[in-house]
């Protein structure tokens, strides 16, 4: 089977917005950890753990904070499964601590089985930052499993600043642990960013939109106050909207920017991200003047939403594209 393109964007998922934060924070704190415990401290962990349900949450959603954990599930019975974890363990060793491999047994972890969703083994999911995620099912060629791992390791390091250290599989582990450093404190602008996280968890919207725009006004650039402002905006847009009335008008009255706006900002809110885009490129191609660059912007903002690496954003730039020029 195909693995599966990722994207961690998600439609409108607060909880991977705050736990981007988070793991930003706690990534750093491990890199400055292992920077004073020296580089041998990093090869006291193992690249590759057998995980069952009593371990997961130490071994899985904790690491997950500071490496892309690869979980890979089989079954003795199944001969694929043995085949692909035998690939996984090499590449382990060979991207040297990017990435850390977790086998779990289907029948000894019944728990875990049933809660990832997984249909049959092999079965390949990520985890990071405590927030899960398929990969591939199936027995997949090396070169689109080291494929699906490099965008693993991408996206882990630009939207959550998780980095894996750098670690020789073949080290011995020092034989006595060092005393971890202090964790570093955080920095005013991470304590803003996480005030408006937990603003925006809280659904206290007009808090989070003003506490995003603060962190905006010192630093422009930061892509994850975009982000979280441009979610905090779109619920509040939607915010005790009619939907029933909201679709009708915007099916009545084509030409209604106001209406179609609405009814974009529904979709998308709704999942329905292709058909939020292709409403607004439409309506792009129907207005003029400033009720086009109205349109263009609301539709710039969505894509703020779903984040830049998704293809269905790239889809709609270059549709927008060749409605304006």
């Amino acid at each position: 089977m195909q693995p599966r393109n990722m994207s961690m964007s998600g439609v409108v998922d607060l909880a991977a917005v705050k736990a981007a934060g988070e793991a930003k924070v706690k990534a750093e704190q491990a890199r400055a950890q292992r920077q004073d415990a020296g580089a041998d401290a990093t090869t006291a962990s193992p690249l590759v753990i057998e995980v069952t349900e009593a371990t997961f949450e130490s071994d899985v959603l904790e690491r997950s904070a500071e490496v892309p954990v690869v979980i890979s599930f089989w079954a003795d019975q199944a001969e694929q499964s043995k085949q692909l974890n035998e690939v996984l363990e090499r590449l382990a060793g060979e991207y040297r601590g990017r990435f850390v491999l977790a086998t779990a047994e289907v029948y000894a972890n019944q728990m875990l089985f049933q809660q990832f969703g997984v249909q049959g083994v092999p079965a390949v999911f990520a985890v990071l930052a405590g927030q899960a995620m398929p990969l591939f099912q199936g027995l997949a060629p090396e070169d689109q499993v080291t494929e699906v791992l490099d965008q693993l390791i991408a996206v882990a390091e630009q939207r959550f600043g998780i980095v894996g250290a750098d670690v020789d599989p073949g080290a011995a582990a020092p034989a006595q642990a060092q005393e971890p450093a202090p964790p570093r404190p955080a920095t005013p602008q991470e304590l803003a960013l996480t005030a408006a996280h937990d603003a925006l968890d809280a659904g206290d919207l007009s808090g989070a939109i003003r506490a995003y725009r603060d962190v905006l006004a010192d630093e422009p650039a930061n892509a994850e106050a975009k982000l979280g402002l441009a979610q905090a905006e779109l619920l509040d847009r939607v915010q005790g909207v009619d939907q029933q009335a909201a679709r009708k008008a915007a099916a009545d009255a084509p030409g209604d920017v106001q209406a179609q706006l609405t009814a974009a900002d529904l979709d998308l809110v709704g999942g329905h991200v292709e058909d939020a885009f292709g409403r607004l490129v439409d309506t792009v191609r129907r207005t003029f003047g400033d009720e086009r660059d109205t349109v263009r912007v609301r539709l710039l903002e969505l894509f703020e939403v779903i984040g830049p690496d998704d293809p269905r954003v790239g889809s709609a730039r270059t549709a927008l594209a060749r409605v304006l020029f």
